[in-house]
C-alpha cells in the first residue's frame, strides 16, 4: 500500500532506565520480546500470573487506537499505535520514557533483540529503532502493508508484507539478503526453526522456506486463506484458517496431522494459538476459546465468550489469559476451561496479552494501556 501522505517523522526522547541493551540473564528469561512470547510463537509466559489482578496503572492516548500486542523487556514495556507512535512505558509508572512518532500508524507487535526494536508500519516500511532512545537506526521498504510481526534467524530478521513477500534482512544493516514470494498476501508473523521459516498464507498453502536461502523447501495445502502466525511443539505446527479449521501439521513430513473444525459455525480462526505440551488454545469469530490434545486434536473443553475474539491467547502456568473484541479480559482455568476472573476494558481487545515481570499489559482499539499486577 502506498502512502498517501510523504512521510514525516518527529522524535521525542526524554530519560530511560538502563539495561535494556544488555540485561542480566534472570531478566532476559523473564519477558515478553515479540509478538507470540518466543521464536516458536507459542504464547507461553515464562512464569504463572494467576487471577484476581489489580490495575497498578493506565496510560490513555488521546483519539489512539491500539492493535498491536505489548513487547514486555525489564523495565519497560514498548507498543506501538495505529495513529504512528511508538511508546516506551516504565513498567512500574506507565509514563513514557521515549516516544517515537510517525505519519504512518502501526499494526504489529514490536520485536525486541540486542537492545533494538524492529516493527513495520502500515505503508510498508519496516522500521528498527534503538530501544534505549527511541532513534531510528534504519528502515526498509517493502511494497505493502505489513501486518507480519518480526522473528529472528541468527544475525538476521525475517517478516512477511502485503505484497506477497517473505523478506529477509540483516539485523543490523537493514539490507536485504533474500525475498521470497508466494501466490497471496502473507500477515502472519515467519515462525522459525531449524532452518526453516513457518509462513501460513492468505494463498491457503503453509509454506516451509529454507532460511538459508530464501528458497520454497515444501507446502502443505490447508484450503483457505489464514494471516495466524503458526505455532511449533516438537514437529507439529498449529494455527487455524479464515474458512474456520484448525490444523496440526506435521512440518518435517509435509502433511495434516489432524484438523479441528465445528459444523455450528464455520466463523474463522484469526487468533493465534498458545501451545504447550499439554495443550493447545485457540479462540475464533465463534466467540469459544477452545483447548485441545495437542496429539490427537480432541476437544478437552470449550469456553464461550459473548463476543468474537481476535485477540490470541496466552497461557500462564494454570490460567489462560484471553481478551475479546467488547474488551473484556478473561482469566481462564487451563485445566476445565471455567471463569476465573474478568475486567471490563474501555475499547475492544484486538491485540494479545504480554505477560513477564509479574505483569499483564495489554492495550485496547480506543487508546489505553493496561497494566495489571497480583493482587495481595
Amino acid at each position: 500500500m502506498m502512502s498517501r501522505y510523504p512521510i514525516m517523522l518527529v522524535f521525542v526522547a526524554v530519560s530511560l532506565l538502563g539495561g535494556v541493551s544488555s540485561l542480566p540473564a534472570t531478566e532476559a528469561e523473564d519477558a515478553w520480546p515479540m509478538f507470540r512470547a518466543n521464536g516458536l510463537s507459542q504464547g507461553v509466559a515464562s512464569k504463572p500470573l494467576p487471577p484476581p489482578l489489580k490495575l497498578r496503572w493506565r496510560f490513555k492516548v488521546a483519539d489512539g487506537a491500539f492493535e498491536s500486542t505489548p513487547t514486555i523487556v525489564g523495565e519497560l514495556a514498548f507498543i506501538a499505535d495505529l495513529d504512528g507512535s511508538v511508546f516506551a512505558l516504565n513498567l512500574k509508572t506507565g509514563k513514557p520514557s521515549w516516544t517515537f512518532k510517525s505519519e504512518i500508524g502501526f499494526a504489529t507487535a514490536a520485536a525486541f533483540r540486542e537492545g533494538r526494536l524492529y516493527l513495520g508500519d502500515l505503508d510498508g516500511l519496516l522500521r528498527c529503532l534503538d530501544a534505549k532512545t527511541g532513534k531510528e537506526l534504519w528502515n526498509f521498504r517493502s511494497e505493502a502493508e505489513i501486518n507480519s510481526s518480526v522473528s529472528f534467524y541468527k544475525e538476521s530478521v525475517l517478516f512477511g508484507s502485503q505484497d506477497a513477500t517473505l523478506y529477509c534482512l540483516d539485523a543490523k544493516k537493514g539490507t536485504l539478503i533474500w525475498k521470497h514470494m508466494i501466490a497471496d498476501q502473507i500477515r502472519c508473523m515467519p515462525t522459525v526453526v531449524e532452518d526453516r521459516a513457518f509462513v501460513a498464507g492468505c494463498d491457503g498453502f503453509f509454506h516451509l522456506v529454507d532460511v538459508a536461502s530464501g528458497k520454497e523447501a515444501g507446502s502443505v495445502a490447508i484450503d483457505s486463506p489464514t494471516g495466524a502466525t503458526p505455532a511449533v511443539l516438537d514437529d507439529l505446527v498449529y494455527f487455524g484458517t479464515e474458512g474456520g479449521v484448525f490444523f496440526a501439521l506435521d512440518w518435517k513430513k509435509k502433511k495434516t496431522v489432524w484438523r479441528f473444525q465445528d459444523d455450528r459455525s464455520g466463523l474463522p480462526f484469526r487468533a493465534s494459538a498458545a501451545v504447550r505440551k499439554d495443550q493447545v488454545v485457540f479462540a475464533g469469530h465463534d466467540k469459544r476459546v477452545r483447548s485441545v490434545d495437542p496429539k490427537t486434536g480432541e476437544l478437552k473443553w470449550e469456553f464461550v465468550a459473548k463476543s468474537r475474539l481476535e485477540a490470541s491467547p496466552v497461557l500462564a502456568g494454570k490460567t489462560v489469559w484471553v481478551g475479546t473484541s467488547r474488551g473484556r479480559l478473561l482469566a481462564l482455568d487451563s485445566d476445565h476451561g471455567k471463569l476465573q476472573w474478568e475486567y471490563e476494558c474501555q475499547g475492544g481487545l484486538i491485540g494479545s496479552p504480554a505477560v513477564a515481570r509479574g505483569v499483564l499489559v495489554v492495550a485496547t482499539d480506543r487508546g489505553v494501556v493496561y497494566c495489571f499486577e497480583p493482587r495481595k
